[in-house]
């Protein structure tokens, strides 16, 4: 890690096997992780078919077992970040919830969708109002909090302690700050102006590609420069080229 990165660094670990996520744990802090957070949360295919991600849900036995291997395994803070169930009938964040908490778990994010809803329909704020209710350490609410508006409709809904926004920061990352405006009673900032976005999204471009390398970065920063375009009033046969371009000189051009 950089000296001047910005703190907390926050570490998020997938599996299943309680004594490598432990392992990984114990890496990640002696590598400067100041949090070891637990993804239990995600529904894509590739965490899937493996059990882990939000399909650790539907085992709370072995849910119980990575809480106490990661816990024990480091000395900073561990927490989890769930989905509100396997499915609509087995909503049982609330059970999850309570093993992390009973774990020593110092914090949990709840996406207001099973695991099975993907990223379909509405997130619902129901279950993480329950759990808030139910337990004493802080929980997060998460799930299509796009606008300051939203942000402020879900904490009176859920009471939640924080809130966690994702897909909707994509292209347009001064949407923290325009929430933490609204809920600091602050006028908002304006979004940028298209012309300023330009050197922006150019050096998101470049940044990914030098994580990533230039090849894979090209293909990494697609979805990234799709929500970057719907900022621009672009023609949709240039949008198409931007997105199709072969060469990152190309796309910069």
């Amino acid at each position: 890690h950089e000296a001047n990165e910005p703190r907390p660094r926050i570490v998020q670990l997938a599996g299943a096997e309680p004594r490598i996520l432990a392992d990984g744990a114990q890496r990640s802090v002696a590598l400067g992780a100041d949090v070891i957070d637990i993804n239990m949360g995600c529904p894509a295919k590739k965490v899937r078919k493996k059990a882990c991600g939000s399909a650790l849900m539907a085992d709370p036995g072995l849910v119980r077992e990575i809480f106490a291997a990661t816990t024990e395994a480091v000395g900073v803070p561990v927490s989890v970040k769930i989905r509100t169930g396997p499915n609509r009938g087995q909503r049982n964040a609330l059970q999850i919830a309570q093993l992390a908490q009973d774990a020593g778990l110092a914090m949990v994010a709840i996406h207001g969708r099973t695991r099975a809803d993907m990223y379909k329909g509405e997130a619902e704020y129901a279950t993480i109002a329950q759990v808030k209710r139910e337990l004493d350490i802080p929980v997060i609410a998460n799930g299509d909090i796009d606008s300051p508006a939203k942000a402020q409709r879900v904490l009176e809904l859920t009471e939640a302690d924080a809130l966690m926004m994702g897909r909707a920061a994509l292209g347009q990352p001064w949407l923290f700050g325009q929430i933490r405006a609204a809920l600091d009673a602050r006028p908002p900032q304006p979004a940028p102006e298209a012309e300023e976005l330009i050197p922006l999204i150019c050096e998101h471009a470049l940044r990914v590609d030098e994580h990533y390398g230039s090849r894979l970065g090209l293909k990494v920063f697609r979805k990234h420069l799709a929500a970057w375009l719907q900022h621009l009033n672009l023609a949709a046969e240039t949008r198409v080229r931007l997105l199709r371009a072969d060469s990152r000189e190309e796309s910069l051009d």
